[in-house]
């Protein structure tokens, strides 16, 4: 059988890397790995690699930045003529970036089955255009592998086929579980001078978040009364960077010796700080899940989520992006009033094997 994986984004490097690891122990499975290269700087890409002991990409498109429409066109232009070439037996796509919709467009119009990991998950928010990916690429595949039961329930409620449908796990946990002990021992607070489980860490990148000033200065303000109890750890998102700047904001977090800014992380230099910080404040659906199954205080900033049992079951609250909800999070960590979860079902690190098994039989 031969397997060909599209990743295109920093989160898909993670999700992948699982199954790559497990085709890796089978014989009797040949791998391809296209990097359409949707994100091409080195540390939201090329690092990863290396660092989740997975091989370099067999081949890179090298698409680069652009607006959705631009993006996605690009990506199905270039993937089709190795899609030609190679012909796999399957194609799996991850996740809900550019990358996933348009590859998984492209190989079920070639007859090329298709499988899509972390399929199901709706925030119900088309505004949000990974909800269109998630949608798009879960309408056409062959095969949908959940996370949750809320994704399966998702599907059979829009009319798929349950024999599609596949309750396999979490794959991010998956990576989690196996670089976790790396990450502990990296120890990455020390290179920041801050004490373990005292900071709270920060992402932030979504345009419904950064791309207006009114919003993003509230949430700099709300950032600004959080450090004068809690050291503020901020990896600053490219896009959040440069909103940063445009709105003369940066300056209020830079002449704040308790906010700490960095550039963006990379994978175990960021996990590192997650299992040693004291709460998340993020806009980034997967920061929920690592978080749930570390046990950790997350206060997701966004109106929704497509991942609800790290809410239902784990450590997550959404919280409304602004500083008043925020603050009257913050002060209920500080009283102890935080739930403190349980990690839901299938999420025990061994996700990937039962993803290919399923591949096999199929």
């Amino acid at each position: 059988m031969h397997i060909l994986s599209v990743v295109g984004a920093r989160p898909n490097f993670v999700k992948i890397a699982p199954i790559a690891w497990e085709i890796s122990k089978r014989n009797n499975i040949q791998h391809t790995i296209i990097h359409t290269g949707q994100h091409y700087d080195a540390v939201m890409s090329e690092g990863f690699f290396k660092m989740l002991d997975i091989p370099e990409p067999d081949i890179n498109l090298g698409v680069g930045s652009d607006s959705h429409g631009i993006q996605t066109g690009k990506i199905m232009m270039e993937i089709e003529p190795v899609l030609h070439r190679i012909k796999p037996d399957w194609v799996i796509t991850v996740g809900d970036v550019n990358s996933t919709a348009a590859a998984s467009m492209v190989a079920v119009k070639l007859g090329i089955r298709t499988a899509h990991v972390e399929a199901g998950l709706r925030s119900g928010d088309r505004a949000m255009p990974e909800e269109i990916n998630r949608i798009v690429t879960d309408s056409i595949s062959d095969l949908l592998f959940v996370t949750e039961n809320a994704g399966e329930q998702n599907l059979l409620n829009e009319g798929v086929d349950p024999a599609k449908i596949k309750f396999v796990g979490n794959v991010m946990i998956d990576s989690l579980v196996r670089t976790l002990p790396k990450a502990v021992a990296l120890k990455a607070y020390e290179k920041f001078k801050i004490v373990p489980e005292s900071y709270v860490l920060v992402t932030i990148h979504r345009p419904s978040n950064v791309d207006d000033r009114r919003q993003l200065s509230d949430l700099v303000d709300a950032l600004i009364s959080i450090s004068r109890k809690s050291p503020v750890l901020f990896p600053v998102h490219p896009r959040t960077r440069q909103k940063l700047i445009e709105f003369s904001l940066m300056g209020d977090l830079r002449n704040n010796d308790r906010i700490i800014i960095t550039e963006p992380l990379d994978y175990l230099t960021f996990l590192s700080l997650v299992v040693k910080a004291r709460a998340l404040i993020t806009d980034s659906g997967g920061i929920q899940e690592e978080t749930t199954y570390l046990h950790i205080p997350c206060m997701t900033i966004r109106p929704n989520t497509e991942r609800p049992s790290t809410i239902t079951i784990g450590t997550n609250e959404l919280i409304k992006p602004n500083s008043k909800d925020i603050l009257k999070a913050f002060e209920r960590l500080e009283n102890g009033n935080w739930r403190e979860g349980e990690i839901p079902p299938l999420w025990d690190g061994k996700t990937a094997g039962r993803i290919v098994d399923v591949l096999l039989e199929n």
